[in-house]
């Protein structure tokens, strides 16, 4: 049995439990609540040294970091696939991923926030104001991205959820929830109220997890 150790909340264990439910693949969910440092436990750091969640066990091996989890999840069960079969076509669903996951998420996340706060004194409106900058360099780009997409159907490409997918609706949500405004962003908006009625999005989605609060 796969064990997936993560957090209702966190971005990047989103990411991961979208891609289990598309691929209809069972898991253990195990918490992790990153609030009260359980991710800095010793039991944890011997399952992921670095600290950080998700990781999933199985068969004996440890994966972490998101971007990788996801990709072994598509190599281990690659049907329905969450890549498109041509060489451009996957290099650009997988640049839609990474702009979410290498370009918004890495500096908004929980660390960087407590960081921005400890180091450098930033105060509750400092640090909404920096979340909503880097969500709104990254998804500016990509709603232009999408909209340059004369053949794109309701999704980021393509009639099927996929890897864009897998990391756009968690970073929506974390707009959502830090109250960034999405209206300048329809298209953006529209694919996440199409993936709301997915059931594999509605498994997946935070408040929908044993540990949401």
């Amino acid at each position: 049995m796969i064990k997936l150790f993560n957090y209702y909340r966190s971005g990047t264990s989103h990411r991961v439990r979208i891609a289990l439910h598309l691929k209809g693949v069972e898991f253990e969910y195990i918490p992790v609540n990153l609030l009260k440092g359980e991710h800095k436990s010793k039991g944890y750091l011997a399952i992921n040294p670095q600290g950080l969640a998700p990781a999933l066990t199985i068969e004996g091996h440890t994966l972490t970091q998101s971007p990788a989890v996801l990709e072994w999840i598509e190599e281990k069960w690659p049907d329905p696939a969450l890549l498109p079969t041509d060489l451009y076509d996957r290099a650009r669903v997988r640049a839609m991923a990474a702009l979410v996951a290498c370009d918004i998420h890495p500096i908004n996340n929980l660390r960087i926030l407590n960081a921005l706060k400890s180091d450098f004194h930033a105060d509750q409106d400092a640090v909404l104001s920096w979340i909503a900058r880097w969500i709104n360099d990254g998804f500016a780009a990509l709603e232009s991205t999408l909209k340059a997409d004369q053949n794109r159907s309701q999704y980021c490409f393509g009639d099927m959820p996929g890897l864009a997918e897998c990391t756009l609706i968690p970073q929506v949500f974390a707009a959502r929830r830090f109250k960034v405004d999405l209206t300048p962003y329809p298209i953006i908006a529209n694919i996440d109220a199409t993936c709301a009625t997915h059931p594999a999005f509605i498994a997946a989605h935070p408040a929908n997890q044993p540990d949401a609060l």
